[in-house]
């Protein structure tokens, strides 16, 4: 018998977690470019992004050609480390007066991924890069990451919005997301999480 899934969120529908997506006003509009590889992913926290922010497009694929079009009419900056890329608490002052809306391109998928996507669309390469803000350790604890200051999607979203904005707060997107990976640890057991994931927070 085919899993019901729910048509928002993607998740089984005894799953399901529309409830605690929230609906958040952002002044900086998001586009996640996310890889085909990412949308069967269990975790996919691109997609929680997209309905938790008032103003975030996903768009799945490997090439855009809509996307040249979509940077002229917007202050593109692309999130993604570079020798040139800048902290986010750099633009936290901005020019509120200017006449295009602020424009954060995210790639969606791992590394190897991202990197393949910034290949196949070499506009992007020309976008002033940013790189997400210094925080605590990130909470993807279901993937094995090189790093603690790894981030999924969402966290690295959340905590760049968090800098270009302030006041505001984003960190309510992350309600879904914390949901998810309890209940993927309360589905794989306790000892299997443990023996597989453990140590990996500090």
């Amino acid at each position: 018998m085919a899993r019901l899934e729910c048509a928002r969120c993607g998740r089984p529908v005894r799953l399901c977690l529309c409830a605690l997506i929230p609906s958040l006003d952002n002044r900086t509009r998001v586009l996640l470019l996310q890889h085909p590889d990412e949308t069967r992913h269990a975790l996919n926290t691109g997609r929680f992004v997209s309905l938790g922010l008032c103003k975030a497009d996903l768009w799945v694929g490997e090439t855009f050609p809509a996307l040249a079009e979509l940077i002229a009419e917007h202050r593109a900056l692309l999130l993604f480390p570079g020798a040139a890329a800048i902290s986010t608490t750099d633009l936290a002052i901005d020019h509120q007066d200017d006449a295009k809306e602020r424009l954060l391109i995210v790639p969606d998928g791992t590394w190897k991924k991202a990197r393949k996507l910034l290949y196949l669309n070499p506009v992007l390469e020309g976008l002033p890069r940013v790189v997400v803000p210094d925080g605590p350790p990130g909470r993807y604890r279901l993937r094995k990451a090189p790093s603690t200051q790894a981030l999924s999607t969402i966290e690295a979203v959340v905590r760049t919005l968090n800098a270009l904005e302030p006041p505001a707060s984003f960190d309510e997107l992350l309600a879904p997301f914390e949901a998810l990976i309890a209940s993927q640890i309360a589905e794989m057991g306790e000892a299997t999480y443990q023996r597989n994931y453990s140590g990996r927070e500090s």
